[in-house]
């Protein structure tokens, strides 16, 4: 039995079967397991995370053109690490369903801003807002897979 703080086989003996093992991941063409690509999906979690931070580090240091670097390529990162689950195609097809599409056009556009902000404008305070715009549509996008989450939150925030 494999040790470690991150033991899958202590949780059960499987990876459950889920819709996010469904189908092709965009790298199947490497014939990985389950549990690779689960690792895969977290490393490239946790490496969108790190370059997300070190980008933010950067803003407050006052190297804006960094911030943008880091922080687009930790964001993208992260989104590469879909892939390893669901695959890219399917992951287009779920972001562009109707009761998503918003979401992720706000999403994708405001990281797009995000570098605008930094290498066109050179305004930080830009910035820091196209980043709050993309952690709010992403939090929204992320919930509209949980039932009724959008709901609960509205609710909760007195619009619902």
């Amino acid at each position: 039995m494999a040790g470690g703080w991150f033991n899958l086989e202590a949780a059960g003996g499987a990876i459950p079967e889920t819709q996010f093992f469904e189908g092709d991941s965009a790298f199947k063409f490497l014939n990985l397991s389950r549990k690779t690509r689960l690792y895969g999906f977290v490393g490239c979690c946790i490496a969108g995370f790190v370059l997300s931070i070190l980008g933010s580090t950067m803003l407050f240091l006052a190297q804006i053109m960094l911030f943008g670097i880091l922080y687009v390529l930790g964001t993208i990162t992260a989104l590469i690490g879909t892939g390893f689950l669901i695959g890219f195609f399917k992951q287009l097809k779920l972001m562009f369903k109707p009761v998503r599409v918003v979401a992720s056009i706000i999403f994708l556009g405001s990281i797009a801003l995000v570098l605008v902000a930094a290498f066109v404008l050179n305004n930080d305070l830009l910035c820091i807002i196209f980043v709050i715009v993309q952690y709010l549509a992403y939090l929204w996008y992320s919930i509209s897979y949980i039932p009724y989450a959008r709901a609960a939150v509205k609710k909760a925030v007195g619009l619902g």
